[in-house]
């Protein structure tokens, strides 16, 4: 593995970021309570991670405190990272989760640097903040105060309960910043959630987090995420995902159809010959020589989906472009563009200025993964 040179200028450009030096490297660790994981345990150089969009003119921040998820979502986009340090996308990012142990402290320093404008930060746009590993490492409550003490406003996406461990810390910290809160439940179905995402709390045991979130005084979206062709795309599904979603209280619901990257495809596929074979020739038709399904197809979904939506009374959120947060809803009744932003996004010193340059420009969206409003962010 890449934690092998010690010095302290050991260094690589390829590594993934904050983890460029190897002597950041501390120790690995396997408990009882994990069983089959390991935890290698590193200093981070660095918290912040400045991401762009493909559209070369959106850019945002991100925090990632672990690398590797033990979720162990066979369609997570995020497996072809682990291959940086010289693990594999397959059992590797689900077994070796990378923790960065000093992350609310890296973190604090950088926001008092005088450079810092306080751009929106996004939580859990490559791996769960709340995966089981921060039930022993309890590093989200130091990088809330940090951004709210910073008047960093920030976003959370996660598939863990574990949240509800924090929401009196995500209220307080929503007295002082705005703050933005999602839960990707993709899957409606309890045997085919538990064979696809091995690894995350229960469906339900997710909406009761949002309706808790919601008690608690706070926006909370839904990502639908991805839909699966052909397994959660019927019309049952998806109305019976939406109307659940809705009765939890989600403020918005954000959708999309599987996409399959090269590093993923693979752990996929395999998933699918395993437990739905007579699947696996239209998805090679699908998917073989794209990452997207065809146009068609998510023209399809959504025209499926929006009258469902419509009929539970729940809006349509979108997804920034660049850090694959939640953002803001523009089919909720009575929003137009600017009123439906969230409080997050209008923070954006940029915000105003892209809307002016938007407004300028073509009404077709030009970043890839954005069909007919609909983010692909899976």
């Amino acid at each position: 593995m890449r934690w092998n040179g010690q010095a302290i200028d050991a260094s690589g450009s390829d590594m993934l970021p904050g983890l460029e030096s190897n002597s950041g490297f501390v120790r690995s660790v396997t408990t009882p309570e994990f069983a089959g994981v390991t935890f290698h345990e590193v200093l981070a150089k660095s918290a912040l991670n400045r991401v762009g969009a493909i559209d070369g003119g959106t850019w945002g921040m991100t925090i990632n405190p672990y690398r590797g998820c033990s979720h162990a979502c066979v369609y997570c986009f995020a497996r072809p990272t682990h291959t940086y340090l010289e693990f594999d996308g397959g059992s590797d990012f689900d077994q070796q989760i990378v923790v960065k142990t000093n992350v609310a402290d890296v973190l604090r320093r950088e926001l008092a640097k005088p450079t810092w404008d306080r751009h929106p930060v996004a939580l859990g746009t490559n791996t769960d903040p709340y995966q089981r590993a921060e039930g022993k490492y309890r590093l989200m409550p130091g990088i809330i105060d940090a951004l709210a003490d910073s008047g960093t406003p920030f976003s959370i996406l996660t598939k863990g309960t574990l949240l509800r461990r924090d929401i009196p810390a995500l209220v307080a910290a929503s007295e002082r910043v705005p703050v933005d809160l999602a839960m990707s439940i993709a899957v409606y179905d309890d045997e085919l959630q538990q064979s696809v995402e091995p690894g995350t709390p229960t469906t339900t045991a997710r909406l009761a987090t949002v309706r808790a979130v919601r008690d608690a005084g706070l926006s909370c979206s839904v990502f639908l995420m991805p839909v699966l062709p052909f397994i959660t795309d019927t019309k049952a599904h998806l109305d019976d995902a939406i109307g659940r979603a809705a009765a939890a209280g989600a403020t918005s619901v954000m959708y999309s159809a599987l996409h399959l990257k090269p590093g993923v495809k693979p752990w996929y596929m395999d998933w699918l010959a395993r437990t739905h074979p007579d699947l696996v020739g239209r998805y090679r038709s699908m998917y073989l020589d794209n990452t997207y399904p065809p146009k068609d197809y998510r023209r399809w979904l959504g025209e499926r989906i929006r009258p469902i939506m419509r009929a539970h009374g729940v809006g349509l959120g979108r997804v920034d472009p660049a850090t694959g947060s939640m953002g803001f809803s523009v089919d909720g009744p009575g929003s137009d563009r600017a009123a439906g932003v969230s409080p997050l996004k209008r923070a954006d010193p940029g915000w105003e200025r892209g809307l002016r340059q938007q407004a300028l420009a073509p009404t077709r969206s030009r970043v890839q993964g954005i069909t007919n409003g609909v983010p692909t962010l899976f």
